[in-house]
């Protein structure tokens, strides 16, 4: 039987829903109706149960204590687990992080000191982390906020829509992966590709910026909101951040930031594509040492 328009309607907007939520992977091959509340006892079963007499226990016998089992027989310590590490102080979380972002004498020791860093709770909802693409020995480093779900199952920033319409605009100024470098300011997929909250940020946010440290750019690009308040400090909204360059302290000397608009944002505000070609001219005349 071949379903009508209006049920084939219903259930794209249906699946559209879930999707807009998050809901991009399934976990059985059958639905679950987790809302359904539990099927109730048979009443005859309910009776008999309360007919019978409740058995009697044996008094204990006196038996010797159980040995513990060897050391070789003990399960192994349990690894922490999302809520252990849900529980931890946003305070304790930020210092271990830049404890351990201080550790890293290479971007190879810094992703290894990621994927072993349990004190941000999204390490347990990404699939993959996402460290950077490109070229670690680039002038210029493109920072964003956070992986959205095609970054979480490839390992890679900027690997969807917002990652092809980068790659154009790059291309529009002379520039590829080959001569940039990419990553987030969170390494992590927020759930449902929300956005990540201050205290996420705050416990990630040492290990962004060692990371910029061992890549030394001449050039950083802030692109949208969070990574432009994160980085340069400034409070200031996007639009009105944006086309600006701000001083950002390395190790032994200071660079420039430069912030402009999300990509994620011009797909959904194309008209505002002019600003963002101002822009990246602007990344181009850095480069090319006139601005």
């Amino acid at each position: 039987m071949t379903p009508s328009a209006d049920a084939q309607r219903d259930l794209i907007a249906y699946l559209d829903f879930y999707s807009e939520a998050g809901v991009d992977a399934a976990l059985d091959e059958h639905p679950h109706d987790r809302f359904r509340e539990p099927e109730a006892p048979p009443r005859a079963a309910e009776h008999r149960a309360a007919a019978q007499p409740a058995p009697r226990r044996a008094p204990p016998a006196q038996e010797r204590p159980a040995r513990e089992p060897p050391s070789s027989a003990r399960p192994a310590e349990p690894q922490r687990t999302f809520g252990q590490a849900a529980s931890a102080k946003p305070d304790e979380a930020a210092s271990d992080a830049r404890a351990r972002a201080r550790a890293a004498r290479s971007l190879d020791e810094l992703e290894a000191i990621l994927k072993d860093f349990d004190s941000c709770p999204l390490r347990f909802t990404a699939k993959n982390l996402v460290f950077a693409d490109g070229n670690p020995e680039a002038r210029v480093m493109f920072v964003g906020e956070a992986p959205g779900a095609d970054e979480d199952r490839v390992g890679k920033p900027f690997m969807g829509r917002s990652g092809q319409l980068l790659d154009r605009m790059m291309k529009a100024i002379g520039l590829d992966r080959s001569e940039a470098y990419v990553a987030n300011i969170v390494p992590w997929r927020p759930p449902g590709n929300r956005n990540p909250t201050p205290q996420e940020v705050s416990v990630c946010k040492p290990f962004i910026e060692r990371q910029i440290e061992l890549v030394d750019p001449d050039l950083i690009v802030c692109l949208g909101s969070p990574s432009t308040q994160t980085l340069t400090a400034t409070k200031d909204g996007i639009l009105k951040a944006r086309g600006r360059f701000y001083p950002y302290r390395l190790e032994s000397r200071e660079v420039r930031a430069l912030a402009t608009l999300h990509p994620a944002y011009l797909l959904r505000q194309p008209a505002q594509k002019r600003l963002a070609w101002r822009d990246f001219r602007l990344v181009r005349a850095a480069l090319d040492g006139k601005a």
